[in-house]
């Protein structure tokens, strides 16, 4: 008879996702102990959400008592689409649909179908959604390694990939974790614009595009400083430059491809760009965690960096 595990995988495989790894639970001593410098730090920036329900973030056991196993998901986004131009450019990842909601959705019937076979099944879901040090769970499961820009990489599916974590109380056999193939590759540190990656594996956001124009409100002026090169939502920079993103496999999920055959945002449309019109168009995308106001933001920004760049030609 086939173990369970392999036919939860299987299953997970059905439903798209191209990885999922097996974790013992422990508490994560080391990785919260680092987490904890990196806040101290203020690499944080802004984002004060962080710093909530910390201890949870080293004790999954506060969020399920009796959890005995940490399965992780990955899902990938990598499309055959390219930008279209060097302007107003969308991180890929937002490209589609929130992924938040497919990934949950997704792992709803992966736990429903783990329900069907496995007598007092308990469980959490979590996309992005919670105190979870969902990185160092995707290590310890084997999903990838931690690049030195911080990301998870696989190395079929390179680091376009979303993480998602489920919480159980059933024992599963535990995955190994795989070696950090970065060797001595530099491409992400010395490729950042703004050189937010302070070191391997570490990310000032105070100095990083992706902060700035997705996380940072919109009453927070973008410090002349930081040029945005061109992206209006997102950046993807440290992940295009990856040697293991050349040849990841792409995904046919239509769910991710370019809503309105956009990979960038036009001039005329942000120039005209209303409340109304952002909530309307963006209602189920990624981009509306930046608010319009956000989003003008960094629309005029680009303009000034633009500007600022032709009169010193």
């Amino acid at each position: 008879m086939e173990p369970l595990k392999n036919i939860i995988k299987n299953r997970a495989f059905e439903l798209g996702f191209c990885e999922i790894g097996f974790a013992r639970y422990e508490k994560l001593e080391k990785e919260f102990q680092n987490y904890i410098l990196w806040l101290k730090n203020g690499y944080s920036a802004t984002m004060t959400y962080l710093e909530k329900n910390i201890e949870k973030r080293e004790d999954v056991k506060l969020i399920l008592d009796d959890v005995r196993t940490i399965i992780v998901t990955a899902y990938p986004y990598y499309n055959k689409f390219k930008h279209s131009s060097n302007l107003f450019k969308i991180s890929r990842y937002a490209w589609g649909k929130d992924y938040h909601k497919i990934l949950a959705d997704k792992l709803t019937k992966l736990v429903d179908f783990i329900g069907d076979k496995i007598i007092d099944f308990k469980y959490k879901i979590y996309v992005d959604t919670g105190p979870i040090l969902e990185k160092s769970w995707a290590v310890r499961a084997g999903i990838g390694w931690q690049g030195k820009n911080s990301m998870i990489i696989s190395r079929t599916y390179g680091s376009f990939i979303f993480l998602g974590i489920i919480l159980t109380n059933i024992e599963f056999e535990p995955d190994k974790p795989i070696k950090d193939y970065c060797g001595t590759c530099t491409k992400c540190i010395e490729s950042c614009p703004t050189n937010a990656i302070v070191q391997p594996k570490v990310v000032d956001s105070r100095k990083c595009i992706s902060f700035w124009t997705i996380e940072a409100k919109p009453e927070y002026e973008i410090p002349s400083s930081i040029n945005l090169n061109g992206w209006i939502f997102g950046c993807d920079i440290c992940q295009e430059v990856c040697p293991w993103n050349n040849k990841v496999k792409i995904t046919d999920d239509v769910a991710f491809f370019p809503r309105y055959n956009q990979t960038n945002l036009d001039k005329h449309f942000l120039e005209n760009l209303t409340p109304e019109i952002f909530k309307e168009r963006f209602k189920d995308s990624p981009i509306k965690r930046a608010k319009f106001e956000g989003l003008k933001r960094n629309f005029l920004h680009i303009i000034k960096n633009i500007e600022y760049e032709q009169i010193n030609q």
